[in-house]
């Protein structure tokens, strides 16, 4: 994932050595690839400035860790590949950097010819060196973005998207820390984290790989050179590990295996991270108290929305997963709290609580008799692990007594701790609760005995052949996929206000309906296992009627997840949440919602069932049907509705809004800086609630390194704060909005035109991208389509943006805008005070500024000279021809548009950092795309029984792989 920001989501372009950059000739084996310093960052002229040697002497670190890296990499590969192996892939290196960088076409048809002459294992050999170039470039740049945010604090320095920064500006505005705590105390603010079919990293590559970031940082603790030299074999150890272990799995991944990615996140991050993000913001607001706003959330095992795989037995499991990963936690925590607190009451009397609930320990140990704590944390653990036992069927490692007294609910758990917390605090040992103790408490706070609120999804279709079924068995009604909405509403408000069941006993029902219902009742039982936080919505994916809602509602009374009727008393467990994912549906948003809320007994259930209704709203399917402008128009246009609909429900009824915003990673798929998106949503819409989620490898590389990952969610609390209490409260100017939606309708006319109008454009899609070879990696338990047929309607975005960025053409990110632009200025008699508004616009609206430089980034990011060589894999050769034209026409209108609204004709003038970062990353890229076109092209010549295709798609595999990893994002 490439972004534009500084603050902003930690990402590989803007960590490598900027440019002009005066290092000394030295050798960079990065995979096995020997970088002179000169190829990175030319030499500069005697006459450079000082901020060219200042910045130098910033990134030296990143040099050095790039170069111990590499070096180590390269001797690996000499060791297991071979003098040969090694010297070809450097000569593939240097021919890829003077095509790319020096713009030698002889070395470019060199390059072309070397590489299409390669035997397979060759090309293998190729392709995994050039592939760990970017994990490891990666593990560098990541470490030096730590290490310069640490010196910028340490320096005192503000920086954008930083929890400071929004707290001075709040300052500065006026704000409170009164106000801002108060905020937070009504704020709900969570990531939730998705499994994708384009997952590619193999958690066994992570681990590894999380192995050497951490030896990387343990580096500059290591002042003696035998310290140093240890430290090097350990990470030549892990990079031989690396080289060692396949790229690729041998099988799909199933859910279970989905479920153990997302936790090992957890491990890493989030359990530690998200309370100190907490003690942050304590530190930056003292004296108050600050609320638990922040929530985790996670879909995997609860989304059923595509994936047949997802049942109740893999919700159950996503949710005993989930409980023995944070119990365990707490039982390590408190077993080392009970080794730190080694007081004897003869030395510092305890509180009468403290002491009770030592007495309640069944510890007898004579030799700790004194030792009040310990006694307590021994009960603690005792509870703990007989809470792990009932809670997940499993053992804790330890125990100084047996497991007993479970605790009911995680709040008594708190209770204990706080007991200890307020005891240490009477006896001047208050010092002795920051470290662990109070995290603790916090994570407790956060986590639960749950550790993060699944998500249940499935798609409106899926929900209405249920309740047709269960009302023709009933014979309460024949035919209800066949009745009009409003009839369908009369009938499932008629049925929200019986009591009775729909079930028949004894009645036999269709393998779906009885897997749907088994859903409904497992969660009804997980709620009561697990506790309230456990479960919380229920997304409807295509939510296009209000019947859409009434149905989920009707399926949650079916089971007791609805309680009463809706003309007495009815209270939901779940709230039911309309996914509006189509340009159709995000326009009829706020009618339906507003249908919804005028139907008998809803707004008063809602109300006694907590006041909160979330509403998601789908990016990727939006950007596929609409294209990337109209999109985002629509987006901002259904927020501004829904804002205006619960304005008026909050103030007559006290019900509050939650967006939920299903962004990816991609800018075609709602991607780009978390903290320029949040601050571009409309006014109004943010107000301290917001969800999103974090998809495929943007999780990796957002949330791998524990640092970094903190910096991300710490951008998120301050992005969500400036949105809530900065934001201007007042709509942006007609004629902004005006102009808006004249690009919106004509971006989306040529958007539509080329990519559902255009004669043979599936084909094309289908032949000049990876998307074959995407479908048969083993990558995401979740099928590519929706349905078997090759139609891009049924395609999922996720790989539809995937297999446009493999290819290096990233479509979904800008078509349809150039056009639109075009259109906009055609007439020379009004182009210039157009023109002049659209700069306007860039200027003073950040919804537009936004977009404005996802497009920039986006544009600089493709390469259509690499898309051209796909093009060659198009069998019908004028279909190709025909269509890549006119995609590279309207990139190129794209990019004047660019030029002409932002004033600069280069792309990311304004960000030259990034611009560096994709000039000289790009030459270690290409040789991936080169060699998956030329494998792409053997494996559809193949013929039956050629045993040298399966290294053949093993290439192609790992070349997808590595081109992914090397932008740091998919779909």
């Amino acid at each position: 994932m490439m972004q534009g920001r500084s603050g902003e989501e930690v990402t590989m372009e803007r960590m490598l050595p900027p440019a002009r950059m005066p290092v000394p000739q030295a050798e960079f084996r990065c995979n096995s690839v020997t970088l002179t310093a000169s190829e990175i960052t030319p030499m500069p002229a005697a006459s450079s400035s000082r901020s060219s040697s200042d910045a130098a002497e910033k990134n030296r670190p990143l040099v050095e860790d790039i170069r111990l890296l590499g070096r180590i990499l390269g001797d690996v590969i000499r060791e297991q590949e071979g003098k040969d192996a090694f010297e070809l892939i450097e000569r593939v290196r240097k021919l890829s950097v003077a095509y790319r960088l020096k713009s030698d076409a002889q070395a470019g048809r060199a390059l072309d010819k070397l590489l299409k002459n390669l035997s397979g294992d060759q090309t293998v050999s190729v392709i995994r060196a050039f592939s760990y170039f970017s994990h490891l470039a990666n593990i560098a740049e990541d470490r030096h973005h730590v290490r310069r945010r640490d010196h910028h604090e340490r320096q005192g320095h503000l920086q954008e998207g930083s929890l400071a920064m929004s707290l001075e500006r709040l300052s500065e505005a006026g704000i409170r820390a009164s106000d801002v705590a108060q905020t937070l105390a009504h704020a709900y603010i969570s990531p939730v984290l998705t499994a994708h079919p384009t997952e590619v990293q193999r958690k066994s590559i992570l681990d590894a790989e999380r192995a050497i970031a951490e030896l990387v940082e343990q580096r500059e603790t290591r002042p003696t050179e035998r310290d140093r030299d240890e430290n090097e074999a350990l990470i030549r150890a892990r990079v031989t590990q690396l080289w060692q272990t396949r790229m690729l799995r041998t099988a799909k991944l199933t859910v279970s295996d989905e479920i153990e990615n997302a936790l090992s996140y957890y491990h890493a991050t989030f359990l530690r991270q998200v309370p100190r993000l907490y003690r942050e913001i304590e530190a930056a607001l003292p004296g108050h108290e600050i609320a638990s706003f922040f929530r985790m959330g996670n879909w995997i095992g609860g989304d059923r929305d595509g994936n047949p795989f997802v049942t109740a037995d893999t919700l159950r499991m996503a949710l005993a997963r989930q409980s023995e990963t944070v119990l365990r936690f707490y039982l390590t925590e408190v077993h080392e709290l009970g080794a730190e607190l080694s007081i004897s009451q003869t030395l510092a009397p305890v509180t009468p609580q403290m002491r009770a609930l030592a007495e309640a320990s069944p510890d007898q140990n004579p030799h700790r008799e004194d030792e009040p704590y310990r006694r307590a944390l021994i009960g603690v653990y005792a509870r703990l692990a007989a809470t792990l036992h009932e809670l997940t069927g499993t053992e804790a490692l330890r125990h100084a007594v047996a497991p007993q007294n479970a605790y009911r609910a995680s709040a008594e758990f708190l209770a204990d701790l706080r007991v200890v917390e307020a005891s240490l605090v009477s006896h001047h040992a208050e010092a002795l609760a920051r470290p662990r103790l109070r995290p603790l408490m916090r994570a407790a706070q956060v986590f639960g005995f749950h550790l993060a609120t699944v998500d249940l999804r499935q798609s409106s279709d899926k929900h209405e052949a249920v309740i047709a079924e269960l009302l023709k068995v009933a014979k309460i009604e024949p035919a209800y996929s066949s009745l009009a909405e409003d009839q369908r509403r009369a009938l499932l408000l008629r049925l929200l206000n019986d009591a009775r069941p729909l079930r028949v006993r004894a009645a036999s029902y269709s393998e779906h309906a009885q897997s749907e219902l088994a859903i409904f009742e497992t969660a009804l039982v997980m709620l009561q296992r697990y506790g309230r936080d456990a479960l919380r919505h229920y997304i409807i994916s295509h939510t296009e009627e209000v019947s859409d809602l009434l149905e989920v509602l009707l399926l949650l009374k079916e089971v007791g997840l609805v309680r009463g009727t809706l003309d007495d008393h009815a209270e939901t467990d779940l709230i039911v949440v309309p996914l509006f994912e189509t340009i159709g549906d995000l326009r009829n948003a706020a009618p339906i919602m507003q249908a919804f809320y005028a139907m008998g007994g809803i707004t008063d259930m809602m109300k006694r069932s907590g006041g909160e209704q979330d509403i998601m709203l789908g990016y990727s399917d939006s950007n596929k049907d609409g294209g990337t402008f109209t999109s985002n128009w629509e987006l901002y246009r259904a927020e501004i509705a829904l804002v205006e609909l619960f304005g008026a429900l909050g103030r007559e009824h006290g019900l509050t809004l939650r967006l939920f915003h299903g962004r990816g990673g991609t800018v075609g798929r709602g991607g780009g800086p978390s903290y320029q998106a949040i601050l571009a949503q409309p006014p109004g819409t943010v107000n301290g609630q917001i969800r999103l989620t974090e998809q495929g490898e943007v999780i990796a590389s957002k949330y791998a390194h524990p640092e970094i990952g903190r910096r991300n969610l710490e951008t998120l609390v301050a992005a969500t704060l400036e949105a809530t209490l900065l934001h201007p409260t007042k709509s942006a100017p007609k004629a902004f909005l005006d102009a808006a939606a004249a690009i919106s309708d004509a971006s989306y006319a040529a958007y539509r035109k080329l990519v559902y109008e255009t004669p043979g454009f599936t084909d094309y899609f289908f032949s000049a991208t990876p998307i074959r070879e995407i479908a048969e990696l083993n990558i995401g338990s979740r099928p590519a389509s929706r349905k078997a047929s090759r139609a891009i309607e049924d395609l999922r975005a996720i790989p539809w943006g995937f297999s446009w960025g493999q290819c290096r053409v990233a479509l979904p990110g800008w078509c349809g805008f150039g056009s639109a632009i075009e259109q906009l200025l055609a007439d020379p008699k009004t182009r210039k005070e157009r023109l002049a508004l659209l700069q306007r616009m860039h200027k003073q609206w950040p919804f537009f500024r936004a977009l404005m430089s996802n497009l920039d980034m986006v544009i600089a990011k493709s390469d259509l000279g690499i898309a051209a060589r796909y093009v060659e894999l198009v069998e019908d050769k004028r279909l190709g021809k025909r269509i890549f034209a006119l995609i590279q026409a309207e990139w190129r209108r794209t990019d004047e548009a660019l030029s002409l609204i932002t004033g600069e004709k280069e792309r990311l003038a304004s960000n030259p950092s990034l611009a560096r970062s994709i000039e000289h990353r790009f030459p270690y890229l290409d040789p991936l795309n080169h060699l998956q076109v030329e494998l792409m092209r053997r494996y559809r010549q193949r013929r039956d029984g050629d045993a040298s295709m399966e290294r053949v798609r093993r290439g192609i595999h790992i070349s997808i792989n590595g081109v992914a990893a090397g932008l740091r994002n998919t779909g």
